[in-house]
């Protein structure tokens, strides 16, 4: 078993003159702000149910989000809105995943609408070297409850099958354009109760185009203990059938949801045991797709400080370019810009999810990611110390 407790003694991650350059002293004292109101847990579940009975009556709270929160943790209301936040990371070697964070529609219209947007951000990246990755949420393409059908294995009616057939259409087109592009397309992680039916269409999609190289990655939440099992048999079957596999590997992002499910069904939680566990997991995962780079491809999603220098230490002593293009880290756009710009600065390969969408579409992933600052342990302290520390650079 490798010693996961072993990590550079370079701490490259503190420099917060390089993490928060691209932020003026207006952006970085706003930041600071925002991340102590998130630290309260009170406090955000009080904006929460503000702020949806204001969007629910209509009141004009655009501007107040757009200036706080949105502007904070998402790039624009469009492609083109995002341009400036895409060029100005670039220009600091820190490539964009445009994500479009519309959540929650469940009608065929706004499936068609999220698919032809994800074929005009590949597009889009095509002619933009700063955008070498596009992704897309699976239940973006269809209802939650046929993933969840397909998942249990229960048979679908003749007007749901339709719809399948429609969702594994929308997959497929979105795939191969990414093929004829050469953009490589992130498919996001759903929860364990849908996510086996996600697997098997993204490991068609896999077979179908990832013949030459990775294209199409799937998303592996090693918060959940089989997922390693899983990435054993997989890479077996693309070595016995000659494609490639693409993973983005993170901790997760369901725990609660799965943890309150599976006591209320009665059934084991799919969730590792601890938070220990989980960390030992997604490192052993990186560790298994490092060791097997000739068939894998490893997108890390991580704002784990621990787990991102294990990554620089294997990369080193495996002989790994810091620059192999099989090899990149990503970061949520307004966290960890310490892992981020400092990991750039050096040369490797390092994307921001930048979410995007009209600000009221948007607002459940905003609530989602102040909650989740809430919840993660150290997440929102790490962030206003090293907010502290650049202020404090500046003043002096």
């Amino acid at each position: 078993m490798y010693n996961f407790k072993s990590m550079s003694t370079e701490r490259l991650f503190d420099n917060t003159e390089i993490a928060f350059s691209l932020k003026s002293n207006s952006e970085l004292n706003r930041a600071y702000l925002l991340f102590k109101m998130i630290s309260y847990e009170p406090l955000v579940k009080v904006g929460k149910s503000l702020t949806n009975f204001a969007i629910n009556a209509n009141l004009p709270v655009d501007s107040v989000i757009r200036a706080t929160v949105f502007d904070h943790f998402c790039g624009g209301i469009n492609e083109k809105d995002c341009l400036p936040v895409i060029d100005a990371m670039y220009e600091k070697g820190v490539s964009s995943v445009l994500d479009f964070s519309v959540e929650g529609k469940e009608v065929d219209s706004f499936f068609e609408a999220a698919s032809e947007k994800t074929l005009e951000i590949i597009k889009f990246s095509q002619n933009k070297e700063a955008m070498p990755i596009a992704v897309f949420k699976p239940t973006g393409f269809g209802k939650p409850t046929l993933y969840v059908k397909k998942s249990e294995g229960i048979s679908f009616t003749s007007e749901e099958q339709k719809q399948w057939d429609r969702i594994e259409e929308r997959y497929d087109m979105v795939c191969k354009l990414a093929k004829e592009r050469d953009v490589e397309l992130l498919i996001d992680a759903e929860e364990s109760w849908m996510q086996k039916a996600v697997d098997d269409l993204v490991s068609k999609m896999m077979q179908k185009y990832n013949t030459e190289k990775p294209i199409v990655y799937n998303t592996l939440q090693m918060y959940r203990h089989d997922r390693m099992a899983f990435l054993k048999e997989e890479l077996e079957h693309a070595e016995a059938n000659g494609y490639f596999l693409g993973y983005k590997i993170v901790r997760g992002a369901y725990m609660e949801k799965e943890n309150e499910r599976a006591l209320k069904k009665g059934y084991p939680t799919p969730i590792c045991e601890s938070k220990a566990a989980t960390d030992d997991n997604f490192n052993e995962s990186a560790k298994f797709i490092l060791d097997h780079l000739d068939r894998i491809s490893l997108f890390a999603g991580t704002h784990n400080e621990a787990s991102s220098y294990l990554i620089l230490d294997l990369m080193k002593e495996k002989g790994i370019a810091i620059n192999d293009n099989r090899v990149w880290f990503g970061q949520l756009y307004g966290m960890s810009d310490n892992i981020s710009f400092n990991l750039a600065k050096l040369g490797y390969n390092v994307a921001k999810y930048v979410p995007f969408g009209p600000v009221k579409d948007v607002l459940p992933y905003l609530i989602r990611r102040a909650e989740e600052n809430t919840s993660v342990a150290g997440q929102t302290g790490r962030e206003l110390m090293l907010l502290s520390k650049e202020k404090a650079r500046r003043r002096s």
